[in-house]
């Protein structure tokens, strides 16, 4: 089948909320790119990494309807919005030529499973995210597996809530996790994860993967990590704040700079910002009390 590529040119403060906006409305991937020939350079500071005028493009199913996907936009980026019928192709083929092993921690690396890891000696995780979002290409996504590699202790029950491809699950098994419970509402994500953990060894007994509604609302963790989007997070407060067991971490990720107060006001615990990179924030909180 064929696709629908919806564009919206913004400048580089929009670009994140531009990218958030067309993930909301369900767009399968979001690219961002140049939109008027102006070079980058490495080790610019953070609010220089994106183009001044920035193209954002969401890649959408044929038959999605485009006037219903305008309306639901926000109305600054209606008038801009540009769309065409892309021609099948392998995708899947041209992505993985250009997906690399990438490096988020001293000793933590993420290597597509087609891939010989540039450090065997390291914490390599062997990734195939399939149809699954959590490539750790995503500022959300690099965020949530930086911060694991110095949050992750020993013995760590760990809650990757909103799963995706699995991989913060199974980086947290891999960084010494004693068990993990990954959870999605999309059925891709769970196959996804399930494959990805046995790629990295780390499904037998130490993995439990499950539907949302397949909770019994009686699970604990020592660390629960929830990259999602900044509206389902504030929905999904209570959920998330019942699994922490005293003095639990609480790791949220998909976050704008500016939903970080919307954010705060729905959680009963402190959030302090971890990290920022590219307009996402990662919000760090802690349960009350000591863990035993």
């Amino acid at each position: 089948m064929g696709w629908l590529q919806v564009r919206l040119n913004t400048r580089a403060e929009q670009a994140p909320a531009a990218e958030a906006a067309l993930l909301e409305c369900g767009a399968v991937s979001v690219t961002l790119e140049d939109n008027a020939d102006q070079p980058l350079f490495a080790g610019a500071e953070p609010e220089q990494r994106l183009w001044q005028q920035t193209r954002v493009s969401g890649l959408f199913p044929a038959d999605s309807d485009l006037d219903g996907l305008r309306a639901a936009l926000p109305e600054a980026y209606r008038d801009g919005l540009q769309a065409e019928l892309l021609e099948d192709k392998d995708w899947e083929r041209e992505w993985m030529e250009h997906y690399q092993p990438r490096q988020f921690a001293e000793r933590l690396w993420l290597c597509p499973s087609w891939l010989t890891p540039p450090d065997p000696e390291a914490i390599n995780i062997m990734l195939d995210p399939g149809l699954a979002f959590g490539t750790g290409t995503h500022p959300t996504t690099a965020m949530c597996l930086a911060e694991l590699a110095v949050r992750v202790t020993p013995g760590d029950r760990v809650v990757d809530f909103g799963c995706g491809s699995g991989v913060l699950g199974v980086a947290a098994l891999k960084l010494g996790a004693a068990s993990v419970l990954a959870t999605d509402t999309d059925l891709q994500a769970l196959t996804a994860t399930w494959a990805n953990a046995e790629r990295n060894g780390v499904a037998n007994g130490q993995l439990k993967v499950c539907h949302p509604d397949e909770l019994s609302g009686s699970e604990q963790a020592d660390l629960v990590v929830a990259n999602i989007l900044a509206g389902p997070l504030c929905e999904l407060a209570p959920v998330l704040t019942g699994m922490l067991v005293p003095g639990a971490r609480l790791l949220l990720s998909g976050i704008l700079r500016e939903q970080v107060d919307a954010l705060r006001a729905a959680y009963p615990i402190k959030l302090d910002i971890a990290c920022e990179q590219d307009g996402w924030v990662a919000l760090l909180g802690k349960a009350p009390g000591e863990q035993p």
